[in-house]
Parts: C-alpha cells; sequence; structure tokens
C-alpha cells in the first residue's frame, strides 16, 4: 500500500491536538479510499474481461501499468514482507484445502523431483548463466538470482492446465508441485544470500534444506492436529471459518519461529485440514469455509496482479536508487543489483504464461 507519514500516527511522541487528531484520521480515510479503490478496481476489470473472454490477470496488469501512468494515483509500494507474511499464507492455504492428499500419496515421488530437484536444478542453471555473461557478479549473487525466477506461479500452473484441457492427473501433479516449490526455492534464496556474506560449505547448504524441511513439517503438522481439534469442537460455521483465517498465518509464524519452512508449514497444515473436513466439519460449516476461502482467494489473487502493474512504472524508474551493493566476503569484486525489482519481476515472468492461456 501507500507509504504515509507514520508522524502522524506517532500520538506518543508529541501532545495530541485537534490537528494531530485530524490528521491521523485522514490519513486514515485515505488508506481506506486506496483499498476500496482497489477492490472495485479488482470486480470491475475481471467482470469486463469474463465477458470478453480475456486473460483477467493479464488485463489487471495492463490497466494496472496504465493507471500508474495517470495522475492522482497513489503510490502503492507493495513491501516483500506483506507479501510473505500476508498475502502467501492465505493463498497457498486456500490452495492446499482443495488439494486432494490421495492423489498427493500417489503422485508423492514426481512431486518430489519437480518442486525440489527441479527448482534446484533451475537456480543453479540460472545462477552459473548469469555468472558467466555478467562481470564481476558474484556466483551466489547469481544463485540468488536463480532461486528468485525458479519456482513457477502456483496459480499460473493451475490456470494454463485448466484453460488446455490437461489430464486430471497432469492438474494434479502441477498443483502438487506449485504448493511446494516456493519452499525449496525460498531455502535457496537465504542460502544464496547467506553465501554472499561470506563462505559456506555444501553440506551446510544440505543441513540448511533439511532442517527448514523437517521444521516445516512439523509446525505444519502441530498446527493441523490442534486446529482438527479445537474445529471438531466448534459448533457454529461462523466461529469455524473465523478460526480458518488464522490457520495459515498461526502455521507460517511456528514455521518462521523453529527456523523451518513458514511456506511448508502452511502448505502442510492445509492439506491436512482439507483432508479431514468431512470428518470434523458439518456440511454447512465446510459450504461456509469454501466460500469464503474462495472469495478471499478471488480478491487476493487479482489484487496481486493489479498492484503489479501499478508498481512497474516506479520498479524501472527507481532502478538505480534501489540498487544494493553486493560485495564479496574479500572485497575484490563488487556488483550492483537491483533486488527488490528482481524479486518483482518474478511476479511478472511467473504469471505470464496464465497471461497468455488464461
Amino acid at each position: 500500500m501507500q507509504v504515509h507519514s507514520h508522524e502522524a500516527l506517532r500520538c506518543s511522541d508529541r501532545p495530541v491536538g485537534s490537528e494531530g487528531l485530524r490528521q491521523v484520521k485522514i490519513t486514515a480515510v485515505e488508506i481506506a479510499a486506496e483499498i476500496v479503490a482497489l477492490v472495485v478496481a479488482v470486480l470491475a476489470v475481471t467482470a469486463v474481461a469474463r465477458r470478453l473472454d480475456w486473460s483477467a490477470p493479464l488485463c489487471l496488469i495492463a490497466v494496472g501499468v496504465a493507471a500508474s501512468f495517470m495522475p492522482g494515483v497513489p503510490d502503492y509500494q507493495l513491501d516483500p514482507e506483506v507479501v510473505l507474511v500476508g498475502l502467501l499464507p492465505p493463498l497457498l492455504y486456500s490452495t492446499a484445502i482443495q488439494t486432494s492428499l490421495l492423489d498427493f500419496r500417489r503422485l508423492r515421488n514426481p512431486i518430489a523431483v519437480l518442486s525440489v530437484g527441479l527448482v534446484l536444478f533451475t537456480t543453479a542453471g540460472v545462477g552459473l548463466v548469469a555468472w558467466l555473461v555478467i562481470p564481476g557478479l558474484p556466483l551466489a549473487a547469481g544463485f540468488a538470482l536463480g532461486a528468485v525466477v525458479a519456482p513457477p506461479d502456483a496459480v499460473a500452473a493451475t490456470a494454463v492446465a485448466r484453460r488446455v484441457a490437461m489430464p486430471r492427473k497432469m492438474v494434479r501433479l502441477l498443483e502438487g508441485e506449485s504448493l511446494f516449490n516456493d519452499a525449496a526455492a525460498l531455502v535457496a534464496l537465504r542460502t544464496g544470500i547467506a553465501a554472499i556474506a561470506g563462505s559456506i560449505s555444501l553440506w551446510q547448504v544440505g543441513l540448511d534444506f533439511l532442517l527448514a524441511a523437517v521444521g516445516g513439517v512439523v509446525a505444519g503438522l502441530v498446527v493441523g492436529f490442534v486446529a482438527s481439534f479445537v474445529r471438531l469442537k466448534l459448533q457454529e460455521p461462523v466461529a469455524d471459518t473465523a478460526l480458518s483465517f488464522v490457520v495459515p498465518f498461526v502455521a507460517y509464524l511456528l514455521g518462521e519461529a523453529i527456523e523451518g519452512s513458514g511456506v511448508l508449514a502452511v502448505v502442510i497444515a492445509g492439506v491436512m485440514l482439507g483432508h479431514q473436513s468431512p470428518r470434523i466439519l458439518s456440511g454447512a460449516a465446510r459450504t461456509a469455509s469454501r466460500h469464503n476461502w474462495q472469495t478471499v482467494q478471488y480478491l487476493l489473487e487479482n489484487a496481486v496482479f493489479l498492484l503489479i502493474g501499478l508498481q512497474l512504472r516506479r520498479c524501472i524508474q527507481n532502478d538505480r536508487s534501489e540498487a544494493v551493493l553486493i560485495t564479496t566476503h574479500d572485497n575484490r569484486s563488487m556488483y550492483q543489483a537491483s533486488i527488490p525489482s528482481l524479486c518483482r519481476s518474478r511476479h511478472v515472468l511467473n504469471t505470464w504464461p496464465m497471461g497468455m492461456y488464461g
């Protein structure tokens, strides 16, 4: 969202008078107006795109890019931490609860090969190519770049598969792979960034990956078991749905707190609860939960595409101002790379196939 001055909100720093309260109120109204404008734009663009049989994600990105050049449009800045903690957990959870555990067990070997092996292979390939073609780029920085672009977008994979009428087995395979590839990529990115700061051995990379995977699985299972027990005792569909909104964030935070993969924890908890929902939930609770999560998924997914478009002009203009100085541990070579722009570009690259087929 737009970054406003925090002075209006720091009431404890100075006496709060009528002018200070008025500024706080204006800031709150502006933020609320921006959120409402985003939701209205998402609803309008997706409705028009559906009526014309166009790709809604591509239309949202195009509308966002065009709107960013219009005077008076707020400067939307999507913090990466907001995406990781605020948007990614509910998006992953909404997909995970719809994933069949039986299909996942049957396809666990190819899913593991694609979500881990293919991501690591792509990370290494992109890193080596970048290291060879970009003068002065540290190899570790190349691997970090490869980790950013390695995992395909979960939404794009599902949309393309369903659009071209792929077999059900192939769709399940792509959905399962897309749920777990982010966890592998984030671990690879974390390792690449650590290697930039200093030397890191191969066994440390393997140990970091293993601990992140085990920690994520344990956190997901714990949250899944606790949430299943609590939801079994709840009788009201409204309370059950409210609890389900908390689950992905609790799983993510617990996974990160124990130095594991928060992304993997969310996926494990979602798959587990989705499989147990017929046993622990009533028909009314399952219907309410499904409809509410479909609404959340619809709004968040499409809002992200619109925000990508709104930020594209700013990313291009601020490449130099956002440049990050990456230095090797012995200070013999330096390279400037706009890491924020590369991370944002990943969303455009990963969602481009959905724009073509969506």
